[in-house]
């Protein structure tokens, strides 16, 4: 298949798709497949490296707004022995789909914050729409000590579709404080969905 010139996609987006260096032509050519004729608000891209014994399996995620929609994109190498393969994936997630966005930030000497001498040293944004559910169970105990009856399981059912995790000593600062913008974006815009 000849690749598609993603035309439309923002020149900054072009350009961390690109500067990643892993299939930059697929990635984009997916991203705009999936983005079609919306303009995007925000966007953040995120590459990262799990080195499993001898091998490095690398793995990258776009996410894009535009005014309707959160399209998430991963990229994975193929698992075919011999053969060089990408798998791409792109879901496209209505914004009044979404249940909730939460940013979790890891501040480094938060007493000094107020005074600017504090960083963020990591930050998390975990999306919930629906597609995923994770359900954690652990034997039900009682308050007597000394009973050891079967209480049955107790546990927490829990939306999970994507957790995006990306700390400044790994990804660096600037890459910290896009996920931050890019969240906070999600949530103004998923907020002022109803």
């Amino acid at each position: 298949m000849t690749p598609r010139p993603a035309l439309h996609l923002p020149p900054g987006l072009l350009s961390e798709i690109h500067g990643c260096g892993y299939f930059p032509e697929l990635v984009a050519d997916a991203v705009s497949l999936a983005l079609g004729p919306e303009e995007p608000i925000a966007h953040l891209v995120h590459h990262e490296a799990t080195f499993n014994r001898e091998e490095i399996q690398r793995h990258l995620s776009v996410l894009v707004l535009t005014g309707t929609r959160l399209i998430v994109a991963h990229t994975d190498e193929g698992d075919n022995p011999g053969e060089s393969q990408a798998l791409t994936t792109t879901e496209s997630v209505p914004l009044r789909e979404i249940n909730s966005v939460a940013l979790s930030q890891t501040i480094s000497r938060p007493e000094r914050y107020g005074a600017g001498k504090s960083s963020v040293a990591e930050a998390w944004l975990t999306i919930v729409w629906g597609t995923m559910r994770r359900i954690d169970l652990e034997p039900a105990h009682c308050a007597d000590p000394e009973c050891d009856a079967d209480h049955g399981l107790t546990g927490m059912l829990a939306g999970d579709d994507l957790t995006v995790r990306i700390s400044a000593a790994g990804d660096g600062d600037t890459k910290v404080s896009q996920l931050i913008t890019f969240g906070t974006a999600l949530q103004l815009a998923t907020g002022s969905r109803g």
